[in-house]
């Protein structure tokens, strides 16, 4: 059995009443995972007959399933490479489903990485509209832009930049805005003991104080009549009720609405939810806000240049006809840039848009054209099965047999889902799959 800080078991006890002894019992139980599918790349049906386990729908997202315990390995199989699934916990989905994102609109995840709740709100968006995606830590924004390129996300932004600065400088902008703040990590107690080693009461307060700032930031980059979700994966008042109370003492301009989903149970502030492991969830809390005032003008809008000719000239040696966007050169990077971009001067973008390929002597594509791609946008496909040993070989970075009609530049597929690309010449393909995601040293980060 997991063993508790007492003091956590003292407010859990004070708070749950009757229930305690249940939740209590839970944490003698191993703690629930699950994957999210990526309806952008993959249907139920072939991720289904693609998972060497059966998996069960859960409550908190259409798009989210629980997972045996004895499904292992999930960053190796096949279509996570292909980015058909997200690994997560099945209530990390519900503050999204909350959020409710929808084509076309302008959504803002304040604190994204590693990126699930990121490239959840990009599946929902389908491809319309705008993502900015941003994290303060430079090593988890890398993570961060990792996957979103892994889930082909075209119209994202990942930045990483402080939120003040962020949201200040894009004051007005955002139809919706995420915050899942950083926080104490209740949640995580059953599958990460150090969230427990770190776990104290004055932690617990730090939390509470940092995430009202975060909240006051997020609140500037919102439109009149925009939503804003908060969101933790902890079970303390003062992190979650307690800083949506307080939010609202100084802000008369945000308005609490209910959550309306059924999953979880209702805060101590009605309209909030909670999820506890006795709810089929780990652990989490969300509450939406509405603003109702005016938020002044919003940014100034992104110049775009002509495409470049070396832009166009990476796209011809990938795709069979030029995708939708703007095709940039900015140094050496050759980019597709999504529609109804603001400025983003200062704002520590790491990534607009899909990176096509790099031009400095010669045009060298990169991966993440490939991944924001279907089979048949390519200009050359190479098709394998999940079962096929030559996708195996693939990913653990080894050159492949290939038709000897097949030139240049060509598109891996799994199942019908491009998942990298080599370069053909002679019946053999050249393989160009990252060295940092080839899966004999294959790491990846996983969303609570």
């Amino acid at each position: 059995m997991t063993t508790l800080p007492q003091a956590f078991c003292d407010r859990m006890k004070e708070t749950l009443g009757r229930e305690y002894e249940v939740f209590l019992a839970c944490y003698e139980k191993p703690h629930l995972r699950g994957i999210r599918l990526n309806p952008q790349k993959c249907g139920e049906d072939l991720l289904r007959s693609a998972l060497p386990f059966p998996v069960t729908a859960a409550p908190f997202s259409p798009l989210s399933y629980y997972v045996p315990k004895e499904a292992e390995h999930l960053g190796v199989l096949p279509l996570h490479h292909a980015g058909a699934f997200y690994v997560q916990e099945p209530s990390a989905a519900s503050a999204v489903t909350v959020l409710a994102p929808q084509p076309g609109e302008r959504v803002l995840d304040l604190c994204a990485a590693p990126g699930g709740k990121s490239t959840q709100i990009a599946a929902l968006l389908a491809g319309e509209g705008l993502l900015w995606s941003n994290e303060i830590v430079r090593n988890r924004a890398n993570a961060l832009l990792s996957n979103v390129e892994r889930m082909g996300v075209r119209n994202a932004v990942v930045s990483c930049c402080r939120p003040e600065v962020l949201c200040g400088a894009l004051a007005g902008f955002f139809d919706k805005v995420l915050v899942d703040a950083p926080c104490s990590g209740e949640g995580m107690f059953r599958r990460d003991e150090r969230a427990i080693q770190e776990w104290s009461p004055e932690h617990v307060k730090t939390c509470a104080v940092r995430q009202l700032a975060i909240l006051e930031s997020a609140s500037q980059a919102l439109r009149e009549g925009g939503i804003l979700v908060y969101s933790t994966c902890t079970f303390s008042p003062e992190e979650n009720e307690g800083v949506i109370s307080a939010f609202l003492e100084e802000h008369c301009d945000f308005a609490l609405v209910d959550c309306g989903v059924s999953f979880g149970r209702p805060g101590t502030i009605p309209q909030t939810r909670r999820i506890l492991p006795l709810d089929g969830g780990e652990g989490h809390f969300v509450a939406k806000l509405q603003r109702i005032s005016e938020n002044g003008d919003a940014p100034a809008p992104y110049s775009y240049q002509k495409p470049s000719k070396e832009a166009r000239a990476c796209c011809e040696l990938i795709y069979r006809e030029a995708p939708k966007g703007a095709m940039e050169q900015i140094g050496d990077n050759l980019l597709l840039l999504p529609n109804g971009l603001p400025q983003m001067k200062g704002l520590g973008v790491l990534r607009a848009g899909v990176l096509l390929g790099t031009f400095q002597k010669r045009i060298e594509p990169a991966h993440a054209a490939f991944m924001a791609a279907k089979p048949q946008e390519l200009r050359v496909v190479l098709e394998l099965s999940h079962s096929d040993p030559r996708i195996a070989a693939f990913l653990h970075g080894e050159e492949l047999e290939a038709p000897d009609s097949y030139k240049g530049y060509t598109g891996v597929a799994v199942d019908g889902i491009v998942t990298g690309f080599g370069k053909c010449s002679g019946g053999r393909l050249k393989n160009r799959y990252p060295k940092g995601l080839r899966n004999h040293g294959t790491a990846f980060m996983q969303d609570i």
